[in-house]
This record gives structure tokens, C-alpha cells and sequence, in this order.
């Protein structure tokens, strides 16, 4: 009877995320092979891997392949790198600490379209916030926005910035489960501050940064709004921001190409999930529970 009446409690969640979340995925599989339809009316003509075909010979989604790989090798390690050094510096006894805490955490919980509007506000040529402050210095504009080897540098400082509060409050807590008998024990045997941080912090946060680095390696495949909005909904300066998702984006929206769309979307499902076991496995053998 318990058993029943928790299933009907879940049952409401169940159904959003059978209808949002499970159903769209085997219907953009069902769809990626769809190479004579009719949209309007459901029906489908033919089937076959066509849809495949055209998307691996396809010269720009090898471009947004490349360029999504880049932002997710570059920006992962680094945002889980900086916030961990401010996790262990608020993790010390340091003045203002909850504040500091908060002010980090905002940007996580701002929307990503309105960050990114100030963003490109920031980078403007005209009366952008970092000209005006390299002018000081009597350095003349850059156009930020328009140099093609800045756009993924850009992107990936925006991301750090954002996601760093969150990543910064995982850490904390895994920080202050770390018994202080451990570094007191260290301490004693005479480790210093460096071999007490590789022996003891790192081990022991592993899974932490085991967490961070799979959901970060999951969102940092899927970015998509701030290159829209940063570049009025174009792939940046010769297409240096087209990403996978961009790709998936353009062809759907743009080109009404649905059934290109839609095996492109899986083939980017199906990336993200090679990853993820990759890190599943990997983690087996490095993680310390």
C-alpha cells in the first residue's frame, strides 16, 4: 500500500519527464531516419541513413564538432580548476565569507540570456565597458565581437564566470566533510600544506570533481544561447561559434531541414553519452569513496 501511494506522488513527475525528456528522444531517433515525409501531416514516405550520410560528410558540423570539443577541453578543467582554489579559500578563515558566498553564487542563478546581453554590452566596440577601460591605458577599441580568434576565448571566460558560484558551493560542501583529524595526522608526520592538498583534499573530493567534471562535460556540449545572443543569432565571425547545438539549431529553424536536424541532435546524444561511460569508467578506478 506505501508502494502505491509513493508511486502516486511520483506519478505527476514521472509523466513530465516520460512526455519532455523521454519520448523526444525516440521520436528525434524515429525522425533522423525519415528521408521522404510530409511535416505538416505525419506521414512518412520513406525511410533510410541518408540524414547520417549528409551529416557526417557535411564540412560544418565537422567545424562545430571542432569548436565544441575545444570550448568543452579548455573550459572544464578550468572552471573546475578556479573554483576549486575559491572554494579553498573561503573554506579558510577568511572575513565575510557568506558574502563572498553569495556573490558568487548570483550569476548561477541569473538567466543566461540576460548575462550574456551584458556580456556583449562588455565587449562592445562602441562604449563597451572593457574599451572604455583599456582606453584609461591609452589603448585604442578592439572589436571584440568581430575578431573570429576571440569568440571561443570569450565564451569560455563567460562560462567560467557563471557556472564558477555553483561549482564553488559542490566543492565547499565536499570540503567541510573532510575531518580535520586527517590534516591533524598529516600535520604530525610533518606534510606541509602542498603534500596535505594532494594526499589528503584531493582524494577525498574526488567524487565531487567527479560530479563536476560529467555534468560540466554534459552542459559544455550543449552551449548554445550565449553564442545566439552574443552574435544576434548568427555563429559568430566566420562561423568561429557555430557549436553542435548551433548546428542542430540552423538546420531546424532556418533551413527546415527536420530530419538532418534530427540525426545530427542524435549523433550529438549519442557523443555526449561515449563521454559520460568514458567518465564512468574512468572514475572506477580514480575516484576515492
Amino acid at each position: 500500500m506505501r508502494n502505491k501511494k509513493a508511486f502516486l506522488y511520483l506519478l505527476p513527475s514521472l509523466i513530465i519527464i516520460i512526455l519532455f525528456q523521454i519520448y523526444p528522444v525516440f521520436k528525434v531517433l524515429a525522425m533522423s531516419f525519415y528521408t521522404k515525409f510530409d511535416y505538416i501531416k505525419d506521414i512518412v514516405y520513406k525511410r533510410g541513413l541518408d540524414n547520417y550520410a549528409y551529416v557526417l560528410k557535411d564540412p560544418e558540423f565537422y567545424l562545430a564538432l571542432k569548436n565544441t570539443f575545444l570550448y568543452v577541453i579548455i573550459s572544464v578543467p578550468l572552471s573546475i580548476g578556479i573554483a576549486l582554489i575559491f572554494a579553498l579559500i573561503l573554506n579558510s578563515n577568511i572575513k565575510f565569507k557568506n558574502f563572498f558566498r553569495t556573490i558568487y553564487f548570483i550569476p548561477f542563478v541569473t538567466s543566461t540570456v540576460a548575462i550574456s546581453v551584458v556580456w556583449k554590452w562588455i565587449f562592445s566596440r562602441d562604449m563597451g565597458l572593457a574599451n572604455i577601460l583599456i582606453g584609461l591605458i591609452g589603448i585604442s577599441p578592439q572589436a571584440y565581437l568581430s575578431n573570429s580568434n576571440l569568440t571561443l576565448p570569450l565564451l569560455i571566460l563567460l562560462n567560467v564566470w557563471k557556472g564558477l558560484g555553483y561549482k564553488i558551493i559542490i566543492i565547499l560542501a565536499g570540503l567541510q566533510t573532510i575531518d580535520d583529524k586527517y590534516y591533524n595526522a598529516a600535520m604530525i608526520d610533518g606534510a606541509n600544506k602542498f603534500q596535505r592538498f594532494k594526499s589528503i583534499t584531493v582524494p577525498l573530493l574526488s567524487p565531487i570533481i567527479y560530479f563536476l567534471a560529467i555534468t560540466s562535460v554534459i552542459g559544455g556540449f550543449k552551449i548554445f544561447d550565449e553564442v545566439f545572443v552574443f552574435y544576434d543569432q548568427k555563429p559568430g565571425p566566420l562561423q568561429s561559434g557555430l557549436t553542435i547545438v548551433y548546428y542542430v539549431f540552423n538546420k531546424f529553424y532556418m533551413n527546415w531541414q527536420f530530419a538532418i536536424a534530427s540525426s545530427a541532435a542524435f549523433v550529438l546524444f549519442i557523443i555526449i553519452l561515449i563521454f559520460t561511460l568514458i567518465q564512468l569508467f574512468a572514475g572506477k578506478k580514480k575516484v576515492h569513496y
